[in-house]
């Protein structure tokens, strides 16, 4: 394609794209919907897919268009993808994703749950870029697919609080000579208030410490990290301590720390969790949590038996047990342990009645080649990414696991993200 054509779109693709198929070439179109023919010109390709940007809208639009709420949304941020569509369907349309992923594994037929749908402005973490401009430093997102930073005046996924803080740290940026050219902020929201690390391309001089240091007491954050580039963080100013609660007890996140997105998905996965173990579990019985995190997902496991929480991360492990030392009686147990080098093999599974994973994207193959190979019975399964789950379940089912419940959560509104919580049962 080297001009502009005519594209009817028959499908929205895994990324949320509106998808073409003119021949035997795929065409991805952003923010049109399927029934639509829309005029495009090429914009590069994607893999072995052509790329084009829509122009105009030939014909009716989808009845399913809506009008999108945040004018960044057009102008290419790569924080939302779907806001042009009906959240009824997109949740659909998530619902059957998770029903065809599981169908791919063999699983047809499943009754999967509605969707838990997190509302507007509930992100409770933003992964910001900056960039250094002549005229001021931009704090935003990407642009879609590209390097460029677009600078974010309006969002409707954040959480207010953290949107509060774009403008005031736009006027710090410009002070730090450690911002030289770019860099990025991840803000987490805390129980305790924001908790900010920054990450710049020139060290942290004396100078900028005390920036920082004034920042955190102006904006009342309990605590300011600092990292140059991708190496460890450091603490660089702290007012107070960083708390969140999960499961009833305080832990203390290490700088950056992954947390689930969201509170209300948080919840929804806690409680499709829980609902996901057997319904009678002995008093004593022992359950795994493998890829634990902070323990979002062991510390409300502790109420059905007695948690073994592993988790890779060295800083996520230590602040688990931490708040596992400062809360007697809570029965969880935290141990490091890289489960893609070295997975819970058969004999070390046997004493446990269940089995929880959350996996990052790529997925649990390693994990659950072993598990297959165990007498677990029960699993249940929270996954990040439908390809990953369709693949791991496949190796279950051949083993004779069946799906007794499949829980899709958005938590990643107007996005194609799609987290699940899927049970099996041998």
């Amino acid at each position: 394609m080297t001009d502009t054509a005519e594209f009817e779109i028959a499908a929205l693709g895994a990324g949320g794209d509106g998808i073409a198929r003119p021949g035997p070439q795929v065409v991805i179109l952003p923010r049109t919907l399927p029934g639509e023919t829309w005029r495009a010109r090429p914009a590069g390709r994607r893999g072995d897919a052509l790329l084009a940007e829509p122009e105009s809208l030939l014909g009716p639009a989808s009845p399913e268009r809506v009008e999108p709420p945040c004018r960044h949304f057009l102008q290419g941020c790569g924080g939302c993808v779907l806001q042009h569509w009906d959240l009824t369907a997109q949740s659909e349309w998530k619902r059957r994703r998770l029903a065809e992923a599981l169908e791919r594994a063999g699983y047809a037929d499943l009754a999967v749950a509605p969707v838990a749908v997190t509302p507007p402005n509930g992100r409770r973490r933003a992964d910001l870029a900056l960039r250094r401009m002549p005229d001021g430093v931009l704090v935003g997102f990407h642009l879609r697919g590209a390097a460029e930073v677009l600078d974010i005046h309006e969002c409707h996924v954040l959480r207010p609080e953290i949107f509060a803080l774009l403008t005031p740290l736009r006027v710090l940026l410009r002070r730090l000579p450690a911002l030289a050219r770019q860099g990025s902020a991840v803000v987490n929201l805390l129980d305790s208030g924001p908790d900010l690390l920054l990450r710049t391309d020139r060290p942290l001089d004396a100078a900028g410490r005390r920036l920082l240091a004034a920042f955190a007491q102006q904006m009342n954050l309990p605590r300011i990290a600092w990292a140059l580039h991708d190496g460890p963080p450091e603490t660089a100013a702290q007012t107070g301590p960083v708390r969140l609660m999960l499961g009833g007890v305080e832990v203390a996140p290490p700088p950056g720390a992954f947390l689930q997105a969201s509170l209300e998905g948080e919840a929804a996965i806690q409680q499709a969790v829980l609902a996901g173990l057997p319904a009678k579990l002995p008093a004593r019985a022992r359950l795994l949590d493998l890829y634990a995190g902070l323990g979002t997902l062991s510390l409300p496991l502790a109420a059905r038996g007695r948690v073994t929480a592993v988790e890779g991360s060295a800083e996520a492990v230590a602040a688990l047990d931490a708040a596992i030392r400062k809360a007697p009686g809570t029965r969880v147990e935290a141990l490091r342990r890289d489960l893609v080098r070295q997975p819970f093999l058969p004999a070390e599974l046997k004493p446990f009645a269940a089995v929880v994973l959350d996996p990052p994207y790529a997925g649990a193959a390693e994990q659950v080649a072993q598990i297959v190979r165990s007498d677990v019975r029960h699993i249940v399964y929270v996954s990040c990414n439908p390809a990953a789950l369709s693949r791991d379940a496949a190796v279950l089912r051949g083993a004779g696991f069946a799906v007794t419940a499949a829980v899709p959560v958005d938590q990643f509104r107007w996005s194609a993200h799609l987290e699940s919580v899927v049970s099996f049962a041998r």
